[in-house]
């Protein structure tokens, strides 16, 4: 059963409307579903519905609501990826598969050793990431679509992942401490994981999070490329914290 997604506004105590133009035209003319045919809608913030098809016009579907639940396929833990922004269409793939594993959000970060320019067309990829963000959540049925932020310098990056309850900093020079011993020694709820462009961290970039007491820590005997390291990273979180 196919997953969409609406405004929590949209939602009433026996209806729900779908008013997103692609959505609408995706229902009728793609998958050809008409009145009584029943789909999985989600609010994007905590519930997720089983609705049946009660009226279709050319701004909106309206729905009755058959059954109401919690999200049942969501983590418990919340996950934000700091990616330094690799080269070519790397950022894609990488967005692709950590959503499909259930990270909550990712930051495209710039790095010393970045070597993508702005060139004034970041918000165009940014738009791009959003949506295949969008794509591979109805493509795993999970409750929310998770946010692509925009581009962020890694010293501003420095000023925010306080926030979080762990950070977690795979390191290619990171000696003797491992992700394992990271994940056993603490039960975060917030989580933020950095990861380096295909360079990796700069000497610079590496001392200023050691100094903030942030240690680095290895992902294996292998050194990944940037596009396995964040999904290697995120998969090892949710099989310590979920399975």
């Amino acid at each position: 059963m196919r997953r969409f997604f609406t405004d929590p506004s949209n939602v009433g105590d026996k209806y729900i409307i779908i008013d997103d133009k692609e959505d609408i035209k995706h229902i009728v003319k793609v998958l050809r579903l008409g009145l009584g045919d029943v789909i999985n809608i989600s609010d994007g913030e905590i519930w997720e519905y089983e609705a049946k098809i009660n009226g279709i016009s050319d701004d909106e579907i309206s729905f009755l609501i058959m059954d109401k639940q919690h999200f049942a396929t969501e983590p418990s833990v919340e996950i934000t990826l700091y990616q330094g922004v690799p080269k070519a269409g790397k950022m894609e793939l990488i967005i692709q598969k950590s959503v499909e594993l259930g990270i909550t959000a990712v930051v495209p970060l710039m790095m010393d050793r970045t070597v993508v320019n702005d060139n004034g067309k970041f918000k165009k990829k940014i738009e791009r990431w959003q949506k295949i963000s969008a794509e591979a959540v109805k493509q795993c049925k999970r409750g929310i679509i998770p946010k692509v932020y925009e581009q962020m310098d890694f010293n501003d990056m420095c000023k925010q992942i306080n926030e979080y309850d762990l950070v977690i900093f795979p390191y290619e020079n990171a000696k003797g401490y491992t992700i394992k011993d990271l994940l056993k020694s603490s039960k975060p709820k917030k989580i933020a994981v950095i990861i380096g462009p295909e360079g990796g961290f700069s000497d610079r970039e590496a001392k200023k999070l050691t100094d903030m007491g942030i240690q680095g820590v290895s992902l294996g005997k292998s050194i990944l490329r940037t596009e396995t390291a964040g999904i290697v990273a995120v998969s090892m979180i949710l099989y310590e914290y979920e399975l």
